[in-house]
């Protein structure tokens, strides 16, 4: 048995001023045949248990390249167009094979490609036939359109949001591939569009429990996989928002009842999955209200999160910290490689007026002009993402007044501990954290939190989704058309 695995993958909002080159993939992640860490990535769990599995089980695998890059505006066409030839090339060259596993984002989109995976599903079956298995791993936040539906032979998403199942959810997706291509299995697509649009952290209720139940159909009679895409509503594409995918082993019927049920169960939850989002200085009352003996407030700033497109460098949080006088506070990543170079510079205990944050659009607010401490640097930084890892890149930490800034060199979200303890700083020791991220921070710093509030700034991720200048995607939507049903589309 032979099978081949690469991956390609990023997550385009649309309404993002920064552009996505293909210089932006191989500066965040790159590997090629061979080159791949013995550790997964975000998008490329699936290579890294077909290594384990081909070790184990006595198939070969064949590796291409695997390509990253951090959310952000439409990749180019040169760039797309480059890395899905050099990995159509690779696969050309290991044929014939019994199967593919892809690692891919879902929300990719570029110069000309609305549906940039499903380009590269399309010319992968052109090359390996009908007969050939292709599995797909793909984050929630994708766009699961009908063309992917139709290439693929198995799609699973991961369930968790912070994306903390990624590993578990490609043990799962070859598991189901190896059956079927050992002819243990047939599986059957169903598709429900819940005809809407929402945020639905995985760590609080009701999304909580709806993962547990999506699990609990997995395994008996002949369901073989339950996803349910969240959607990425920072995109103008047309097949965005909410669905519910389900597999049965040549079940259609049954699978077309189930994913109509959950489905409508999330329907029925509209308005109830995400917690309530506050303006910022309304955030910022109730957290240093707040009583912190047990950890600090935590106020996320998904506007400006990097991890859904944003630059990471608006100012308005800092800016109204300052304002305040607020004491034992820390924002973090603020994406700034210029002021990170001058306190490398300047050094730990040293005094430098910085520019900081402001720089990339008018979404980025006004700059901070001020006189900073600066309390440690760090170079060639990462943190940890569940079983994986992100570069962060050079890392600085500066005090204004009361507040610690983290700033950064590779644009990126809060996800794990080390963008402070690296430094040489202790995020429980703080009053308050300002984290720019929606949600993935909830794995690293949920548990330190005396209470974890969202709020509204300014940036290209906004939660508030009607304030984007949709113009391509279908609709009716909720939540800005109320009457939006749902219906069984595959």
């Amino acid at each position: 048995m032979r099978l081949f695995t690469a991956s390609i993958a990023t997550e385009t909002n649309t309404f993002s001023p920064i552009p996505t080159s293909l210089e932006s993939y191989l500066s965040c992640f790159v590997a090629r045949p061979g080159e791949h860490p013995d550790q997964p990535s975000l998008c490329t769990a699936p290579l890294f248990v077909a290594r384990r599995r081909a070790q184990q089980e006595g198939f070969t695998l064949i590796e291409g390249s695997c390509f990253f890059a951090q959310p952000a505006g439409l990749t180019t066409k040169h760039g797309y167009e480059t890395m899905r030839d050099e990995v159509l090339g690779q696969l050309k060259a290991a044929m014939p094979v019994d199967g593919v596993l892809l690692g891919m984002h879902g929300a990719m989109v570029a110069d000309g490609y609305d549906d940039c995976e499903g380009d590269l599903l399309e010319h992968v079956r052109a090359i390996v036939g009908p007969g050939c298995v292709i599995g797909v791993e793909l984050d929630p936040h994708c766009h699961l359109t009908l063309k992917r539906l139709g290439l693929a032979d198995i799609i699973v998403l991961f369930k968790e949001y912070p994306h903390t199942d990624i590993v578990p959810r490609a043990e799962e997706l070859m598991t189901l591939v190896l059956k079927t291509i050992r002819k243990e299995i047939r599986p059957v697509a169903s598709l429900y569009d819940c005809g809407m649009i929402a945020f639905y952290p995985t760590t609080s209720e009701p999304n909580l429990s709806f993962v547990a139940r999506q699990k609990s159909f997995e395994g008996k009679d002949g369901v073989l996989s339950v996803s349910f895409v969240h959607g990425f509503p920072h995109a103008d594409v047309p097949e965005m928002g909410s669905r519910m995918l389900v597999y049965t082993d040549n079940a259609k019927a049954r699978g077309d009842a189930l994913a109509q049920q959950l489905g409508e169960e999330i329907i029925a939850l509209r308005g109830k999955t995400a917690p309530p989002d506050l303006d910022f200085v309304d955030a910022l009352d109730q957290a240093l209200a707040t009583d912190t003996a047990k950890g600090p407030a935590i106020i996320a700033e998904p506007a400006d999160n990097a991890g859904g497109g944003s630059a990471s460098d608006n100012t308005m949080t800092l800016h109204e910290l300052i304002r305040r006088g607020v004491q034992g506070a820390a924002v973090a990543p603020l994406w700034d490689p210029v002021a990170v170079s001058f306190c490398h510079a300047v050094g730990p205990g040293g005094k430098v007026r910085l520019r900081i944050g402001g720089k990339t659009s008018d979404l980025s607010g006004d700059p901070v002009d001020a006189d900073c401490e600066v309390l440690a640097v760090a170079t060639d930084r990462w943190q940890s993402f569940g079983d994986a890892k992100a570069a962060v890149g050079d890392l600085a930490a500066v005090r204004i007044g009361g507040v610690d800034v983290i700033l950064n060199t590779n644009r990126c979200q809060a996800l794990g501990r080390e963008l402070f303890t690296d430094l040489g700083l202790d995020p429980k020791s703080y009053r308050l954290l300002v984290l720019k991220s929606a949600q993935h921070f909830m794995a690293a710093y949920g548990p330190l939190a005396s209470k974890v509030f969202y709020s509204e700034t300014q940036g290209p991720s906004s939660q508030r989704y009607a304030t984007h200048d949709y113009q391509r995607i279908q609709r009716p939507k909720w939540p800005m058309e109320q009457d939006s049903p749902g219906k069984l589309i595959a």
